[in-house]
């Protein structure tokens, strides 16, 4: 049994010089020199084939969990949303689905399907591509505890299958083939007769009142040190409310970084620095980033007059 996410069929976009402020949950960001968002493996294979090898690639999926710098970004990113977006039933229990697929959307088949534990995947705000690529998790799950094995895609557009053994996963990060990006990927989980869509509400509101939703951010821009929490050594170092800008430390959730409005990409990194320095001289921990930076900084901003490096 499958459902397919698609409501209309897709076409095959290439833009050139496209904002990525359109594409990222913060809403910054600067053009992408192409911006590709393929409509079957078929057009993404065909245009990978036809890319020099020095070419540089990034992918996005809804776009949360990134920052873009203002200069934006030189190459190619590739944006997985139209491709396809079938959630399959592939055996008693095991569920495969498509890199595009929000996670959410994940979580409530496969909660429907009497399947578990998946509901936790409901709190993850991204694509399944994306939380494959960080083992992504929320309310104590992880993505790649539920991971059987993935499909891959190489730069020269050729598919593999691989084994879940394949990967070496650690606490929200994975690392594999460096030239191999995510298509799919098939979960072994068990039959729950307990799931009920009353988990994922739970688990919403649960969020609802610990972060601020429904405001321009990327989730968690830091990753939890062993035994500690982000958000609490931020609020310790009294940081809720530090401004850049009109970017801000959110008042609800320390580990949050919002975009008021007008933000820009420069404002949100000189927060991150400024955050990750007043922690490390109120408790000696360096927080490690959860969110990924590219692309370059505006030409003439202070970033790029240091001689800043994209990250």
């Amino acid at each position: 049994m499958s459902v397919s996410m698609n409501l209309i069929t897709p076409k095959p976009e290439l833009l050139h010089d496209e904002p990525m402020s359109r594409h990222t949950s913060w809403r910054v960001g600067g053009p992408a020199e192409r911006f590709f968002k393929p409509d079957s493996i078929e057009s993404l294979q065909d245009f990978l084939s036809s890319l020099a090898a020095t070419t540089e690639l990034y992918w996005v999926g809804l776009g949360s969990n990134l920052l873009v710098r203002d200069g934006g970004v030189a190459g190619v990113v590739i944006c997985t949303l139209n491709l396809p977006t079938a959630v399959e039933r592939v055996g008693e229990t095991d569920v495969r689905v498509g890199a595009g697929v929000p996670c959410t959307v994940f979580a409530r088949q496969c909660v429907r399907w009497k399947l578990g534990p998946a509901a936790f995947f409901a709190g993850i705000p991204g694509t399944v591509g994306g939380a494959l690529a960080m083992n992504a998790g929320a309310f104590g799950g992880e993505t790649w505890e539920h991971v059987d094995r993935v499909e891959t895609i190489d730069r020269a557009g050729v598919q593999r299958t691989r084994s879940r053994e394949e990967y070496q996963v650690g606490y929200r990060s994975v690392s594999g083939v460096a030239t191999e990006w995510f298509l799919a990927a098939t979960f072994a989980f068990s039959a729950d007769q307990d799931a009920d869509m009353t988990d994922i509400k739970a688990m919403l509101r649960k969020r609802g009142e610990s972060q601020p939703l429904g405001k321009l951010s990327c989730g968690s821009v830091f990753r939890n040190p062993p035994g500690r929490f982000a958000a609490q050594l931020i609020e310790q170092a009294g940081l809720k409310g530090a401004r850049s800008g009109d970017a801000i430390v959110s008042e609800k959730h320390a580990n949050f970084i919002i975009n008021r409005g007008s933000a820009t990409a420069a404002n949100i990194e000189s927060l991150i620095e400024t955050v990750r320095d007043r922690v490390v001289a109120s408790s000696g921990t360096r927080l490690q980033l959860e969110v990924r930076i590219i692309g370059e900084p505006a030409e003439g901003s202070a970033a790029e007059l240091q001689g800043e490096n994209p990250r």
